[in-house]
């Protein structure tokens, strides 16, 4: 039995687990304010709240519920547009949208609403760049954007004085959310939610990729649900090493204090991978297995030099370099029955500077062109250790061993760059697809290796010294 709390209402369903959220908040609940639009996560009109109870506090985020599966709101509280309504009056979120005239057809409002919602709820800072996140991804087609700006404007300056509580009062009370959030967590704690015992099947956990490609088979075959396996979770350091259980999101990474003290740019990377909707959800261990040619995170890794470990059913456990993990198109190292549980790296040094760069035809929201990551150990303008990956030039996320192999132990010149994008360039195989073409690839490959330089040593590089000599 599938048991959680939708708005106001405690759910005991025995619908299929492997059925998307959407699907039965909008069919079999008749909450029809949850919106179908793309149904791969992008447009953000299927856009809920979950709330995971953890430490006695619960804790909000966005998700697009056309990709997330039913079993994945076991034990939790998911809120739809119409579990935000307060009786005969607007929340402060449809109020700034009304407001500030940020509506015309309507279809994509709900979801800018829960959104926004979400965002009052969050422990986030509150400014209007945290606003903005909270909204990447929702599409509108017709209002523009400067009008729902401005509603996320008057939402943070409404929530400059919030005082934050686990009881949610100060939110109630300035009418942010309806009086019954403060009853949900004792709710949630009294719910009868012991670990299901789950059927055989295809191991998912976000399914940001899987219920794109296969929502349909999903919903009618087994499916073993891992999202919330604790083992899998969590970021810890020791050491001066990562590690990083696989069910980890994209989000966890993105919040984690410690790990952006060692990458400054880290939000700034991660903003290019998705919206703040897909970062909540997306695992990435599901992004590992997933193999595609242009997974941002993979390649991310990939330059980490990760090494990834992977268990069996009877909890043997072995240790896989990543970069020897892909062996062909959409395969790699993993037998029948293994799973992935956590990735790990060396932590950068005072010495070490890492990069990640996309292309793509959208510079948010949109898979890659190309994509590249780099690593590098630089002492005395001498490059003591390389790592250099490259995404959409070849069937494989690719590891580029001969470039990293040639960087390393050379100066770091313009002579040294150029030849290694020589090497670079025999190393990659990019083909004619909707993305581009071959040569396109090879020209975004060579300008996004360059570009890893001219960002990371800005005084001794431009692109101009590379180009003209290209």
């Amino acid at each position: 039995m599938i048991t959680f709390i939708l708005n106001n209402k405690t759910i005991k369903t025995s619908e299929h687990s492997g059925m998307t959220l959407l699907d039965f908040v909008r069919y079999e609940q008749r909450l029809t304010g949850t919106k179908i639009g793309c149904r791969e996560g992008d447009c953000g009109a299927c856009t809920v709240l979950v709330g995971t109870l953890k430490n006695d506090s619960i804790k909000y985020q966005s998700i697009t519920s056309c990709i997330s599966p039913l079993g994945n709101a076991h034990g939790k509280h998911i809120v739809t547009v119409e579990g935000t309504n307060l009786q005969n009056k607007l929340t402060a979120a449809q109020e700034a949208m009304k407001a500030n005239y940020a509506t015309q057809c309507g279809f994509c409002t709900p979801g800018f609403v829960v959104a926004l919602t979400g965002f009052a709820l969050s422990n986030s800072e509150n400014n209007l760049n945290n606003a903005l996140d909270a909204i990447s991804g929702n599409i509108c087609r017709c209002t523009g954007y400067k009008a729902i700006e401005k509603a996320a404007i008057q939402m943070v300056e409404q929530l400059q004085n919030q005082k934050h509580d686990t009881n949610f009062n100060w939110l109630i009370e300035n009418e942010f959310i309806p009086n019954y959030f403060k009853t949900i967590t004792k709710r949630l704690t009294d719910l009868e939610t012991k670990d299901r015992n789950q059927p055989k099947g295809k191991f998912v956990s976000g399914g940001t990729d899987l219920y794109v490609q296969q929502a349909d088979h999903l919903a009618d075959n087994s499916v073993h649900l891992i999202a919330e396996k604790d083992y899998l979770k969590g970021i810890q350091i020791e050491n001066n090493s990562c590690t990083i259980g696989t069910n980890s999101t994209v989000s966890d990474l993105w919040n984690h204090i410690e790990i952006n003290t060692y990458f400054p740019n880290l939000k700034k990377h991660l903003k290019l991978v998705s919206s703040e909707q897909i970062r909540n959800m997306a695992s990435f261990g599901g992004n590992l297995v997933n193999a595609s040619p242009i997974g941002d995170m993979t390649i991310f890794f990939l330059a980490l030099n990760s090494d990834i470990t992977v268990s069996n059913k009877n909890g043997n456990e072995r240790q896989v370099p990543l970069k020897k993990f892909y062996q062909g198109y959409k395969t790699y190292d993993l037998k029948e029955g293994e799973l992935l549980t956590a990735i790990s790296f060396k932590l950068p040094t005072n010495s070490s500077f890492f990069n990640f760069e996309k292309v793509c035809k959208r510079t948010h929201l949109d898979i890659a062109s190309v994509n590249s990551a780099i690593q590098l150990s630089v002492e005395n303008d001498i490059i003591s250790e390389a790592h250099v990956s490259i995404g959409g030039v070849a069937a494989i996320p690719k590891y580029l061993h001969e470039t990293s192999k040639f960087l390393s132990g050379k100066r770091l010149a313009s002579e040294t760059i150029l030849e290694a994008n020589s090497i670079l360039q025999n190393e990659i195989a990019p083909i004619n697809d909707v993305r581009g073409t071959s040569e396109y690839k090879r020209l975004l490959g060579r300008q996004l290796f360059f570009a890893h330089f001219t960002k990371l040593f800005p005084k001794q590089f431009s692109l101009n010294d590379f180009v003209q000599h290209a």
